[in-house]
Order: structure tokens, then sequence, then C-alpha cells
């Protein structure tokens, strides 16, 4: 029986060796560490993370079974695909975003004028009974399906939309022209999700696949939220990146934007005091 909990433990500690690997490895590809697409042999990979052949075999089955390397008899191991950097650090459109990497063109699945649910019309502040725009649309890299993106847009500015270029526009672009004053802070959502069997179809991804999912809502600079979206990034082809800075901390010790811890039942009846 100990030998079996040894063997065990053993297994245990490999298999998170290999993941921390993994992880070091899969920054080093998303960043382009390896600009010719091949990846060092295992044993130069074992010396230069301290680790086992065996570690390192597993940490690239990991990234294999995650579609980001190929590995091949008497080849080694090769980046499958670039992972495209989308930064969070700025409200651009996809367009914008990537214009680096080729050509966003955006075919509309869906485009009418409906009555939204409540929540969106909540979140758009219009009137009850008050219809907004809704669009669809599948959006392609050079020709691959990258995002599907479901919109709703305040009428007032996504009615001229209907006449407007949307195959080769970005929404965001379009809106400023229409609204005539600059997008000015949206609000984000990120998290993962698994692809239904419509968005695997759209998408060209297996059913169930892993997406990033981005709710956000924009506003114009003004302050009026105009553009609600749900989208859904293929997460085999795209990557997140964002640059945070620590706030200072306020004079009662909390910081900026931070939620203040909920107050504890036993000082309920006492004295306020600061939060540590």
């Amino acid at each position: 029986m100990e030998r079996v909990t040894t063997e065990a433990i053993s297994r245990r500690r490999r298999a998170d060796r290999a993941r921390q690997v993994a992880d070091l490895l899969r920054r080093q590809i998303v960043h382009g560490h390896f600009p010719t697409g091949q990846l060092p042999l295992e044993a130069v990979l074992a010396r230069d993370f301290g680790a086992s052949r065996n570690t390192v075999r597993e940490a690239l089955h990991l990234l294999r079974e995650e579609g980001l390397v190929e590995r091949c008899p008497g080849v080694g191991t090769t980046v499958a695909k670039e992972k495209l950097p989308h930064g969070l650090n700025r409200l651009l459109g996809l367009a914008e975003t990537l214009h680096e990497h080729g050509e966003v063109t955006n075919q509309v699945r869906t485009m009418t004028l409906i009555e939204p649910p409540a929540m969106v019309g909540h979140r758009l502040g219009v009137p009850q009974g008050e219809r907004v725009i809704y669009l669809e649309r599948l959006r392609r890299l050079n020709g691959l399906p990258l995002s599907l993106d479901l919109t709703y847009l305040l009428r007032e500015v996504g009615e001229p939309l209907f006449d407007a270029d949307l195959e080769h526009n970005d929404i965001f672009v379009l809106l400023e022209r229409i609204a005539g004053q600059p997008l000015g802070m949206a609000e984000l959502t990120l998290e993962a999700v698994n692809a239904d069997a419509h968005t695997a179809a759209a998408l060209d991804a297996p059913r169930g696949a892993a997406l990033l999912m981005v709710e956000r809502l924009t506003h114009l600079a003004d302050g009026r939220p105009v553009d609600l979206e749900f989208i859904r990034f293929r997460g085999d082809r795209l990557t997140m990146r964002g640059h945070l800075d620590r706030s200072p901390p306020t004079p009662g010790g909390a910081r900026t934007g931070a939620p203040r811890p909920p107050r504890r039942d036993h000082d309920a009846t006492t004295e306020e005091r600061p939060w540590p």
C-alpha cells in the first residue's frame, strides 16, 4: 500500500511540474520566442527548465492536446498555429487591433430591429417597449473564422448601419461617424465558455471547444451606453493581453477600485474602525 501511495505522489508531482513547464512554453510560443516554428529538443528543454525528459514530454503532450504544437517523428516539435495578440489596454475594434496580422472581414448573418430582452434594455438604458438594432456577425481574419459577435445597438446610432459597409468596417469606426463624437469607455467581462452546436458550426470549431467570451458595454464620450456585445472568440486563435497598474492605497487602507470587505457580524455594535 505504501508503494502505491509513493508512486501516486511521484506521478502527481511530475504532472504538476509538467503543467508549470507547459505554462512557460506556452508563453514563449505566444510571444514568438521560436520564430522558425521549431522548438528545441527535449534534452535541451529539460536542461533549460531543470526538469526531467519525462516531465518535458508530458508538458509537450499538454500543448499538443491544446492544438498549440505538433509532434512528428524525425521532425521534432513545431508550433502548429499562431495565436494572435488582442490587447486589453485600449478600446479598439477588431480590425484596428489586428491590422498588422491581415485583413478582417465581417459576414452579416442577421440584422434587424427588435424589442430587446429586459436585461439588454436595462444595460442600454432604453425605456420599456423601445426597440434596438440586433446584429450578428461572423468575423474572419485572412479568411479564417475568428469570432461570432452578437451586438445590440441604440436605434439612433444603429439604424444608419443598414446602409453602411459592415463587411469591411469595424462597428466602432462607424458609430463615431454617426454619433459625431468619439467613443469613451467600455465595461468588460471576460470568461471561458464551451462552444454550443450553433457557434461551433459558425466558427468551424469542434462542439464543446473552449472559447473566449467577451461581454462589452461601450459608451460614447458623453457617457451614454450605445453598444452591448457578446463576442465568442476561438480560444485556439487568440490570446488576451493587458497591462495593469496597482493603484496606491487610500488613507483608509483600501486600494482604488477594490471592493470593501464585508463587515463582520461581531463588529455590528462596536465603534466603527478603519479596515486594516
